[in-house]
C-alpha cells in the first residue's frame, strides 16, 4: 500500500547562493567560530553538508539520542550555517523537518573588514591565476572522455 505522506525528501544540497566573507571583528564570525568548537556540533555540519537529514536521522548517523542532535541542529540554525529544506513524515505520522547546509556558502577572514578591499585583490588575483590552467584542465578532460568513447567504440 502506497504511503499518503512523504517519509523521505528528495531534496538535494544547494549551495547556488553568493559568499559571504565574514571578518574576526563581526560577532556573526564569533557565534559561528564558537559554535563550531563543539566535536558534536561541527561533526553534524559536516554530514549535513554531504546530504540533507531529519533531526533522527542525523542522530543514527552521530550515535547521539535525538534530543542531543536536535540541540546541536538549534546551534548550527542559531548562526544561519544550516536551514529548514523540507518536511517529510516518520512511520507515526509525525512531521519531521529537513535540515540541509545553508545556501549561502561563508568566507571566514582572519583579519579585519579593513582588510576587505586588499582581500578582494588578492581574490581576483588568484582568479587571474587559476582562470587559464583551469581551462586547460577541462578541455583535456574534455578531450580525454571523447578519445576513451572513441577508443572504446572500436
Amino acid at each position: 500500500m502506497p504511503k499518503l505522506l512523504p517519509s523521505r525528501t528528495d531534496t538535494e544540497i544547494d549551495r547556488s547562493g553568493d559568499p559571504s566573507v565574514l571578518y574576526v571583528d563581526n560577532d556573526q564570525t564569533k557565534e559561528l567560530v564558537s559554535t563550531l568548537s563543539s566535536e558534536t556540533t561541527m561533526d553534524a555540519f559536516r554530514r549535513l553538508n554531504e546530504e540533507p537529514l531529519t533531526a533522527s536521522e542525523l542522530a543514527d548517523d552521530l550515535d547521539l539520542s535525538i534530543q542531543n542532535a536536535s540541540y546541536h541542529l538549534d546551534k548550527l540554525q542559531e548562526t544561519d550555517l544550516i536551514e529548514v529544506v523540507d518536511t517529510c513524515y516518520s512511520e507515526k505520522g509525525r512531521e519531521m523537518n529537513v535540515y540541509a547546509v545553508a545556501t549561502e556558502p561563508l568566507v571566514l577572514v582572519l583579519g579585519t573588514k579593513n582588510d576587505g578591499p586588499r582581500v578582494k585583490q588578492a581574490f581576483a588575483g588568484l582568479a587571474g591565476v587559476v582562470g587559464a590552467p583551469a581551462i586547460a584542465i577541462a578541455a583535456w578532460q574534455s578531450v580525454a572522455e571523447l578519445v576513451d568513447g572513441v577508443v572504446g567504440a572500436q
